[in-house]
């Protein structure tokens, strides 16, 4: 059983884990010799390795140490303590896994969000907040929210009804489509204004070089739960 960490550099009595950095990913060449990938990090930790996988036939488990400001996907499959997970594997022990589909959005993947709405402005602000006691704190986001609320209260109706702007928040799957807001992700184009754009993407600001975004189901990860 081959273990591989990426964020963080973990060690264990019983088990060989190797240990990279997310930033050494795209050099990394035996990423498919692992059975189980740490991820130590936020959504956007996963995102990444996620994109960075994609386009390779891997059947890895990933295995979340959620150690970021804010992690939903850990949240949503009430993932346990890594500490847990290891000691059962060490012990012979396959734990349970669960899917988590991920959707593209043309060269970029995102988890459960991506949007262009309230969700960019309030991850800009919330970004400028990340240093000093809010550097790795969930405060950040809370601030950034009280003082983008008036914003947000006049301009969400108006961008709702705007063909150029979008919002994707899968875990709200209840609500299949309101105005620009989409619960459902089903393979969609939108077309915006300009071919250079800002994009949120599981809590991380990308650029699009493209006025045209292809958004569609693109597959699913095996996550520890």
């Amino acid at each position: 059983m081959r273990i591989l960490s990426i964020g963080k550099t973990l060690q264990h009595d019983a088990l060989h884990i190797t240990s990279i950095e997310i930033s050494a990913l795209e050099t990394y060449c035996d990423l498919k010799e692992y059975d189980y990938i740490i991820i130590s990090g936020g959504d956007g930790s996963i995102r990444r390795v996620v994109k960075a996988l994609q386009n390779i036939s891997h059947s890895a488990i990933f295995i979340l140490n959620p150690i970021g400001s804010f992690n939903v996907v850990a949240k949503l499959h009430k993932v346990p303590k890594l500490e847990q997970v290891l000691h059962a594997l060490a012990n012979g022990r396959r734990p349970q896994i669960q899917k988590h589909h991920y959707y593209s959005l043309n060269d970029e993947v995102f988890l459960f969000s991506a949007g262009n709405m309230g969700d960019l402005q309030h991850i800009f602000l919330a970004e400028t907040l990340r240093f000093g006691l809010l550097k790795n704190n969930i405060g950040k986001y809370i601030l950034a929210l009280l003082f983008l609320l008036p914003l947000h209260l006049i301009m969400t109706p108006f961008m709702l009804l705007s063909s150029n702007r979008f919002f994707i928040f899968t875990p709200a799957s209840f609500i299949k489509k309101f105005g620009s807001f989409y619960g459902e992700v089903k393979e969609m184009t939108i077309k915006l204004e300009n071919t250079y754009n800002h994009i949120e993407l599981d809590g991380d600001i990308v650029t699009i070089d493209n006025n045209i975004l292809h958004i569609k189901p693109a597959g699913y990860i095996l996550i520890v739960t």
